[in-house]
């Protein structure tokens, strides 16, 4: 079966310094799958490459079977890939229905064009109400994004990013700074929404990451190091010695 994100030997370098070494990483269809490892690993340097924001120096990316090393962050996402980032990314003074609202329109298929009124768009007015009441957030849709607790912007910037009914999610750490309630809300509301859907996650919270992926590959460098089902990168030894911080007799 053609992986959902196939990576093959792809390098990064910026100036003289690597960043990413001999890149290889397989995700299949429909699999959770966490990048973790120490920080300056490389592991945004990665998301940033499979999704377009930097090219690779050299090697290759493909979505479903279709090379993407190099083309446009739009282009990759018209080809059915979506990300959210590290910083809460939201228009602040836009309420939660106009944030949510922009990326159906998108993902609907309707342009700008000035004599078009967006209230008479009964399927996106659908969509949005459907992806407001995903992620519990209906009773906020007045509401300016900005005004929003940082973990409702978050919840937010997941249903923006499911908004595009995109196969593949990738997520750059969405519980960072969360309490540990608000960590337990978004790994369900993320497993909720991701069912049926290939998702690749970074998060440096270990519960989280053991409790959520069906695989997980270890950065360490920029250079994938382990790969494999919780169980296993928990008893791998490379892992506990580069990154767990556990010797290795």
């Amino acid at each position: 079966m053609t992986a959902a994100i196939q990576v093959n030997a792809v390098e990064k370098s910026f100036g003289n310094v690597r960043i990413i070494r001999d890149l290889n990483l397989s995700v299949a269809k429909g699999e959770r799958h966490a990048i973790i490892g120490p920080n300056g690993a490389g592991k945004s340097t990665t998301f940033n490459l499979i999704s377009g924001h930097i090219k690779p120096t050299s090697g290759e990316i493909r979505l479903n079977g279709e090379v993407t090393s190099g083309l446009r962050p739009f282009e990759i996402n018209r080809r059915g890939l979506s990300r959210s980032f590290q910083v809460t990314n939201v228009f602040a003074r836009m309420t939660v229905w106009e944030n949510v609202r922009c990326a159906v329109l998108w993902a609907t298929g309707h342009r700008y064009a000035f004599w078009k009124n967006v209230d008479d768009l009964p399927e996106v007015k659908q969509r949005t109400a459907e992806i407001l009441d995903d992620i519990h957030l209906s009773h906020r849709r007045d509401v300016p994004a900005g005004l929003l607790t940082y973990a409702e912007q978050r919840e937010l910037e997941i249903g923006i990013t499911i908004a595009g009914g995109a196969s593949v999610i990738m997520l750059d750490e969405p519980t960072a700074g969360m309490s540990h309630a608000e960590t337990e809300r978004a790994v369900a509301l993320i497993r909720r929404l991701t069912e049926g859907r290939t998702l690749v996650i970074v998060e440096h919270d270990m519960s989280v990451v053991f409790g959520l992926a069906d695989r997980i590959s270890v950065l360490v460098y920029g250079h994938i190091i382990a790969s494999g089902t919780p169980e296993e990168i928990r008893g791998n030894p490379k892992v506990k010695e580069a990154y767990l911080g556990e010797e290795v007799d």
